[in-house]
Parts: structure tokens; sequence; C-alpha cells
């Protein structure tokens, strides 16, 4: 057995590939059309890491989605978790929950999924904006 990948359902898909790819930084493996079906499936990895794999579904006929299919969140270790948060607040995307601890952070995409960033190796030295920044919403 090996992991192949998470899905997650999309409301639009230019807003999602703005946070996942720009903002969040991950690679897009793969984009088909499924006209018959219509839908658009968007595959994306961290880079180097395409073993572990996001879905993005995007349904063309509109739904509404909310948080009632019990998913939790999706988790990316990261270089710099201070340079990481500052290149999403650049793109607009609000932290959560900051780094304070110089370790972990959380954010939401367009969608309400939250996204966990893990400081790879120890945690940092805490530093400002970070140490001093309260929570924003929920995650």
């Amino acid at each position: 057995m090996r992991y192949l990948h998470t899905m997650v359902r999309v409301s639009d898909i230019d807003q999602s590939l703005g946070f996942y790819r720009d903002a969040l930084g991950l690679d897009v493996l793969s984009r088909r059309e499924y006209p018959q079906g219509r839908f658009t499936l968007v595959f994306l990895a961290a880079p180097g890491d395409a073993a572990a794999q996001l879905e993005l579904t995007y349904n063309w006929d509109p739904e509404s989605y909310t948080g009632g299919r019990n998913f939790g969140h999706l988790a990316y270790e990261v270089e710099d978790i201070y340079a990481t948060c500052a290149r999403l607040s650049a793109h607009g995307v609000t932290i959560n929950r900051p780094p304070r601890d110089g370790h972990m952070a959380f954010v939401r995409s367009p969608d309400g999924i939250s996204v966990e960033l893990l400081q790879k190796g120890a945690a940092l030295a805490p530093m400002e904006p970070w140490a001093s920044m309260g929570n924003t919403g929920v995650w």
C-alpha cells in the first residue's frame, strides 16, 4: 500500500490555484478537463515530493461546500515557516494561527480547507511580527 493523494472539492478553480499554487507554492503536476462529467481535476504536490499529491476537484455546476464532510486539514513541512507565512501574507492570505512558536502555523484555502504549516527540523527562534501576532478566525 502507498499513499496516492488527498482530494478537496473547490468552488473556484482559478482562486484555488492562486492559493495552492501561487501563494502556498505547490507545483501543478497535471490538469484534465472532463466535459462529459462536467468537472476538472488538478493534481498538485510540494516541490520535489510528487509522491504526496493534492487533487483539486472543480465541478462545473455550482455547489456549496461546507465543513460537513469531516475533513480535518492538510499539512506541509516547510523550509522556513516565517518566509512561507510572509509569502502567503503577500498573496493576501490571512494567517489564522501565526507561527509564534517558530514551528506551526495555520491558514485556510478559499474554500475553507485548513492547511497546517510545520517548520522542518527544530523550531525557529521566535521572531516579530509573528511572536506577538494573535489568532484570526478559526482553522
